[in-house]
């Protein structure tokens, strides 16, 4: 049943489309932080449960409805929903696999909130940021965000249990990434209950509130506040410093777990939607490596640079030049980027989003453990437009000639047309039009780092020795992920393969690598999406000569929603196909 602030798809009830729509909500249900961050407000009261019986209920459950989806005759179905169910199968087949390996027994790391999975948010140390993520116009907003604060200790606990759990299972992360979570925790153990990161939604309230209810609520949050979030994070730092850390691995990398190399390599295929194993992502790795140091070389010689790519490096890392002075000169920069690439996309782009963004400071408290920028989608229901967030902290690690390269990939014509689209596109299923591929959604988003050079916008040699430089990031992180989860690579060989093969900052490049280690495989998508895109263009240029439009081409890419690999190439294959 369609919520009615919900915007959901429009597609014919058939068997297969009435399970999809079924499962659709009671995904959502049983994840009401994702619903909520979509703009679905059924569940707002509610945080997930994280208990032992609810993660086995979700598996029992996916597995019933795999066990549906066999009496459903495939062959029978018309060619788009032969698509809705492989997609649809697909999904749950992972989630299944995520339970066997035990992945829940690992349910915090110093990463904090990531809306990559319909099941949960995780980051009990970031959890105040969904706040930032949801609209607050009406009394029950509230009243349902003071709910969430009243069984947030419910929450905390469960989270604990699952890593305690984790403890006796040898689940557990290194202990250099757990190390940074104690200081997220510490300015949110507040005596002062209007200055914690929960309260944040009681310090604007909409006009028509009237006083006496600002008042109510207002009471009500800073009670709850004082009374169960504060003590559950004061209990869950105890936790982590007392027993958690202690007992946590000095050594990096998951090889190291138990099925360790098993539960690699199926991170692997899930996040690259390819069958690539561990060793061929690396030779990949190695290859593009020396390709792009190649590429490097002649952008340095036409900078007039006459010293070796290691001088180059210190060079761009520390001229004074390439930095502003100020986190406040560093966003009106990235402001000015985006108004002047928004109107050059129609030279590329056949069908562009209605949906708007905007460009925000990365919130101050996750900004040091944070990455330089990252896009946080806009709500279902058009309540919140997406956002994407730039990293203002210590500006004088954040270059200039990183900002054209890292704009395109996260807000246009990257993430937020790519995202947005999808949401648009209402004939196709919601688990569609709001699921993402992070191989088809990274890999977008790094392709269309090169397009600047048609849209025009790397003129200038240092510019356009940016986009190398942020394409030599993805590819390095194939031999750095590989080398710390499946060659035993320790955390300063990584570092050091990275400051010697890209200029940025060592900042940026410690919080990636220790990225990496909290999420094994997540960061092998990027390249290995974006090399398929671009094989894929290539392939249609060659196969369509003056025939190949781009702005059709895109459409091909974009207007199905995210994509496994495999299918993606399948579609374009097909559209190559089509009589002109």
């Amino acid at each position: 049943m369609p919520h009615a602030e919900h915007t959901t798809s429009r597609v014919p009830t058939t068997p297969l489309r009435a399970l999809i729509e079924r499962e659709w909500n009671y995904q959502l249900e049983h994840s009401p932080t994702y619903a909520s961050v979509l703009g679905d407000r059924r569940w707002n009261g509610r945080w997930d449960d994280r208990s032992f019986g609810a993660i086995e209920e979700a598996y029992r459950h996916d597995r019933e409805v795999l066990a549906e989806l066999d009496r459903i005759e495939r062959g029978g179905l018309p060619g788009e929903e032969q698509l809705d169910y492989d997609l649809f199968r697909r999904c749950y087949e992972t989630w299944t696999r995520e339970y066997e390996f035990k992945l829940h027994l690992l349910p915090t790391s110093q990463m904090g909130l990531l809306p990559e999975h319909v099941r949960e948010l995780t980051g009990v140390q970031a959890a105040y940021q969904l706040a930032d993520t949801l609209r607050f116009e009406t009394t029950q907003d509230y009243d349902d965000w003071v709910a969430r604060l009243g069984s947030f200790r419910v929450y905390v606990d469960q989270v604990v249990a699952l890593m305690r759990e984790g403890l006796r299972e040898g689940l557990v992360h290194p202990r250099i990434i757990l190390q940074r979570i104690p200081a997220q925790l510490e300015p949110q153990l507040v005596d002062d209950p209007s200055k914690s990161g929960f309260y944040a939604p009681f310090t604007r309230f909409p006009p028509h509130v009237e006083a006496p209810e600002r008042e109510r609520l207002a009471a009500a949050a800073r009670a709850a506040i004082l009374d169960h979030v504060v003590p559950a994070l004061r209990g869950f730092q105890r936790f982590i410093t007392e027993e958690y850390i202690p007992a946590s691995p000095e050594q990096i990398g998951i090889w190291q777990l138990p099925n360790g190399p098993e539960m690699y390599a199926f991170l692997a295929r899930k996040f690259t939607t390819t069958d690539l194993g561990p060793d061929a992502i690396h030779e990949i790795g190695l290859a593009q490596v020396a390709s792009l140091r190649a590429e490097m070389e002649a952008v340095k010689a036409s900078a007039g640079f006459g010293a070796s790519l290691h001088e180059f490096f210190h060079f761009l890392r520390t001229d004074a030049g390439f930095y502003y002075r100020t986190g406040e000169e560093l966003l009106l920069r990235y402001r000015s980027l985006a108004k002047r690439i928004d109107p050059l996309l129609v030279k590329l782009f056949k069908t562009l989003p209605r949906q708007p963004y905007g460009v925000e400071p990365t919130p101050e408290a996750m900004a040091p453990d944070a990455t330089t920028g990252f896009y946080y989608p806009a709500a279902s229901d058009g309540s919140r437009p997406g956002t994407y967030l730039v990293n203002l902290y210590k500006p004088e690690t954040r270059p200039r000639w990183e900002m054209i390269p890292l704009t395109l990939h996260e807000a246009m014509p990257g993430h937020h047309l790519q995202v947005s689209l999808a949401a648009e596109q209402t004939t196709m299923p919601d688990f569609r039009r709001y699921g993402s591929y992070t191989s088809y959604a990274e890999g977008w988003a790094l392709y269309c780092e090169t397009l600047g050079d048609e849209l025009g916008l790397y003129g200038d040699p240092y510019d356009k020795f940016g986009q190398l430089a942020y394409d030599m990031w993805r590819s390095v992180r194939l031999v750095v992920d590989t080398g710390m989860h499946a060659r035993k690579w320790t955390r300063q060989q990584a570092i050091d393969y990275f400051m010697e093969n890209a200029p940025r900052q060592e900042l940026d490049v410690i919080n990636e690598v220790d990225r990496y280690i909290a999420w094994p495989g997540q960061a092998l998508a990027y390249k290995i999406g974006q090399l398929k895109m671009r094989e894929l263009r290539t392939r249609a240029e060659r196969a369509l000569g003056q025939r190949f439009d781009v702005r059709a081409f895109h459409d091909v890419v974009l207007l199905a929603g995210s994509l496994p690999l495999d299918v993606l190439e399948r579609r374009v294959d097909a559209w190559i196909r089509q009589p002109s």
